[in-house]
């Protein structure tokens, strides 16, 4: 078993973040980088690793998709009764990350989250596929089953249930939104004196700020 990657290394060279060109509003900007990962065909560009920590204080990490952009927050979809949307509704404080290594580029987002509202969930559930509707359905998300044969038994059965019907929403999935306080784009440099540029919510406002790396 490897134990040493100290030999891992890698210059980045490919561009810089200048603070003077930089978007007056964090929601403008991480627009633009999403935007130009898009045109890189960064593979899963809206891939975002969601953050959260339970009232004991226990973290998890994992991965989710960005769905909507606003200047009101960044909004995602899952099973409220998964240990994401649970701990959230504990703690409301979560982070998310996202990383493009082909463009040497990452975006720390910091905030606090809560449900979207049932119309705006009933609406984004309706644009899904009718595949991705009966999955969710089928999967009682975070919990323990025998095996997969259960959770193929169990779509199976949605399908034939919904069979030439439209499938509603499930009452336990919808979309999560997270209201930013806190922004860091940070570009790779040479040197490893990478450029982090930051927003922090004072007063209503957004205050920009250049960290050292």
């Amino acid at each position: 078993m490897r134990n040493s990657f100290h030999d891992l290394r890698k210059e980045f060279v490919s561009s810089k973040l200048d603070i003077r060109e930089i978007s007056k509003t964090p929601f403008i900007q991480l627009n633009k980088w999403l935007e130009e990962a898009i045109i890189a065909k960064v593979p899963e560009p809206n891939a975002m690793i969601l953050s959260t920590a339970d009232l004991k204080g226990n973290l998890s990490s994992r991965v989710v998709l960005l769905k909507n952009l606003s200047e009101e927050g960044l909004i995602f979809f899952t099973n409220y009764q998964s240990k994401k949307a649970i701990s959230l509704a504990q703690n409301q404080n979560a982070s998310v990350l996202f990383f493009w290594p082909e463009l040497e580029r990452q975006i720390r987002i910091e905030g606090k989250t809560m449900k979207i509202s049932e119309e705006a969930s009933d609406n984004y559930f309706r644009e899904r596929p009718r595949e991705s509707q009966i999955g969710a359905w089928a999967s009682a998300q975070s919990s323990i089953i025998a095996d997969r044969s259960v959770l193929e038994k169990k779509y199976e059965n949605i399908q034939k249930k919904y069979n030439g019907k439209n499938i509603p929403r499930p009452p336990h999935w919808g979309g999560i939104i997270i209201h930013p306080e806190y922004f860091e784009f940070w570009q790779g440099r040479e040197n490893r004196l990478h450029d982090r540029i930051c927003f922090q919510k004072k007063a209503g406002s957004w205050v920009l700020g250049r960290l050292a790396p």
